[in-house]
Parts: structure tokens; C-alpha cells; sequence
């Protein structure tokens, strides 16, 4: 096996990515059935999610065999390589079982801990969101269905729209429930839609100012946090009110007021707390 670029990883992942989509696509029409639970009752795991990561898994480490695998569903595979690929098999599993049509498959490809290339799909619409970053063979891209993508532009913070999602633990729901009344009033409005995959490639294309979640793990947002950032956008975390990771993406120009507001509202435990 030899080292690939990392365009060349981006495609594979876009290759991969491609055949689970249609994996779930096809799930979907079917009767979806609930196959565990995680963190609580209302974080779910179904047969498709597995099937999924199933089929990413086999066709990544049948391309190169050295790679290691991170993925939601299924152990950890060390990597002999220096690439480890992160797997979200669909993002937005509860918008998957209600047949809300925002669930995505979400591969990145890492090195060093470093995302270098990411691909998002958005299941429901077929819109392909790619990025990776430059090397010595290439430039750095980030596309959406091949076309470039850039953030939105700037905006007062009254007139911005911004998306989020709540934590699993309804403890932690209720800190973020007080959080969001402050802040609902200083923005335009916010999104809950469901998937952090694809609310970071909105991010990217410019469909929302700005995007934070506490809770999330690297698999959602390793492949989209790269493409938000590809296409002009700032992406932190920072300790929550619920005390786990919280991130916060939104465009560069923008993304200091955004942390602000976050802030002052009540999103994020204070030093010293």
C-alpha cells in the first residue's frame, strides 16, 4: 500500500460514502427498527447504522488494509499506517427513524490526530459535501457537489440565524434550555435540525451564520468541522455548562461575537466553577 494524497483519501471516502448512503437510502424505505440504546432512552442505535459502519469498515480496510478505524458503532482499529479514519455511519440517527430528511454519512481521514480530508452526504437530498487539505500535490478544496464553498457573509449578531442541538442527558437539556431563552432574543433565530455532520457543512455553505453543541463526539464532527473550516470558518470547543466539550463554528470574520453571545447567555461553565 502506498502513502496517498490527500485528495486521493477524500475521493476514497467519497467513494465509501457513496455506497452507504445508498445502503440507508435503501433501509429507509423499509421498516426501521431500533436495535440498542447508548447514553439514554432517546440516544438509539438502529440495524442501519450498523450496516453501515459495517460496509465503511470493510471497503476502507480492503482499500488499505494498514489504516486504522474509529467509528460510533464498532471497536477501535489501530492504525499501522498514520491514517485513521472517523465514521459516523448516519448522523441524525432520530431524524433517520422518524423519516425527517436530515441524517447524514460522515467519513474523515486523519493524520496525526489531524483531519486532512472529509466527506459528508447528505442521505435524504444526495448533496456531497468534500474537503481536504493541501499537500505537496495539491491545493486545499472544499465543495458541495463539486462546486466551491464559501460562509456566509458578515451580519449583525440580531441578524443572524444559527443552529444548535441539545445533550441526551436531560440535566444537561435544561442548562441548555435556560441558555437558549437569553440568547434567542439576540439573534435572528435558531435551527435545531439534527445532524451536526451536516449543520457544519451548513456552516460552510453559507445556510446558517453559526452552529455550537455540546455533547458531540469526534465521529460528527471530524469530516464537517474540516469543510467548515475549509470554506472560511472558525471551529472551537470549549468546556459547556454541562460540563463536556462544547463546540462553536461559525465564519472567522463573525466568530468572536458568536463565542460572546454564547458566553453571556450561559453556555459554558465559567473558570472556576
Amino acid at each position: 500500500m502506498t502513502d496517498a494524497t490527500n485528495r486521493e483519501l477524500a475521493g476514497l471516502a467519497l467513494d465509501v460514502a457513496r455506497a452507504a448512503a445508498a445502503l440507508v437510502r435503501d433501509r429507509r424505505r423499509g421498516d426501521v427498527t431500533v436495535a440498542a440504546t447508548k447514553s439514554s432512552e432517546v440516544d438509539i442505535v438502529t440495524e442501519a447504522d450498523r450496516a453501515s459502519e459495517e460496509l465503511i469498515r470493510d471497503r476502507l480496510l480492503t482499500a488499505r488494509p494498514d489504516d486504522g478505524v474509529l467509528g460510533e458503532e464498532g471497536d477501535d482499529v489501530p492504525s499501522r499506517s498514520g491514517v485513521r479514519w472517523v465514521v459516523d455511519p448516519i448522523d441524525g440517527t432520530v431524524n433517520f427513524l422518524y423519516g425527517l430528511p436530515q441524517y447524514a454519512v460522515s467519513i474523515a481521514a486523519e493524520r496525526a490526530g489531524e483531519a486532512v480530508a472529509g466527506v459528508v452526504i447528505d442521505v435524504a437530498s444526495g448533496a456531497e459535501y468534500v474537503g481536504h487539505l493541501a499537500d505537496e500535490h495539491g491545493p486545499a478544496a472544499a465543495t458541495r457537489d463539486g462546486e466551491p464553498l464559501q460562509v456566509r457573509t458578515p451580519a449583525a449578531m440580531e441578524q443572524r440565524l444559527v443552529a444548535t442541538g441539545f445533550n441526551y442527558d436531560a440535566t444537561i437539556r435544561q442548562q441548555q434550555a435556560t441558555a437558549l431563552a437569553r440568547l434567542i432574543t439576540r439573534v435572528r433565530d435558531v435551527r435545531r435540525l439534527g445532524s451536526c455532520a451536516l449543520d457544519l457543512c451548513h456552516v460552510a455553505e453559507g445556510s446558517v451564520d453559526g452552529y455550537f453543541e455540546e455533547g458531540v463526539n469526534l465521529w460528527d464532527h471530524a469530516a464537517g468541522g474540516l469543510i467548515a473550516r475549509l470554506a472560511g470558518a472558525r471551529f472551537e470547543a470549549h468546556p459547556g455548562v454541562g460540563g463536556t466539550p462544547m463546540i462553536v463554528c461559525a465564519p472567522t470574520h463573525g466568530f468572536d461575537d458568536l463565542l460572546t453571545s454564547l458566553r453571556s447567555a450561559g453556555f459554558f461553565t465559567e473558570p472556576g466553577e
